[in-house]
């Protein structure tokens, strides 16, 4: 969680969960598990979420990921993020985003990897202005 301002409380876990949960049940897809095909040991999720916050590209739909730091830079992410792309695709999907805080360079290059272009930077509005995580990059993939 280094490029992000805090870990979420235990009720905001619960509430994420269910927003994911959520979104299986209306959409039939979301951010799905990631484990080791080896041991299956869980080591993050990856997946497609609802942009929950106003924004110029919201509503739409992003590709995301969040993987143990024990697992980075293994192309975990990025291979998980490739079928996730192709499993939106088949679901009719037209455009995916993904954005991170402009410091997380390893993240932005999972989106590079996959293919994903940079459109821009923004001013995440659920961040104070204060915060150093404030600034994100904005990536898009038409599919």
């Amino acid at each position: 969680m280094r490029y992000f301002p805090s870990t979420l409380s235990e009720e905001k876990t619960g509430a994420f969960f269910n927003r994911i949960k959520g979104e299986f049940g209306r959409r039939g897809w979301g951010l799905y598990a990631v484990e080791l095909k080896s041991t299956g040991t869980f080591i993050g999720y990856v997946g497609l979420h609802e942009i929950g916050f106003p924004a110029d590209f919201a509503p739409g739909i992003e590709i995301g990921w969040r993987l143990a730091a024990d697992y980075h830079n293994q192309g975990y992410a990025t291979e998980a993020a490739t079928a996730v792309l192709s499993l939106a695709k088949t679901a009719g999907i037209g455009r995916l985003y993904s954005f991170t805080a402009k410091q997380n360079l390893p993240s932005e290059r999972v989106m590079m990897k996959i293919g994903m272009t940079k459109a821009g930077e923004f001013e995440h509005p659920s961040l104070p202005a204060e915060s150093p995580f404030r600034t994100h990059v904005l990536y898009r993939i038409d599919l």
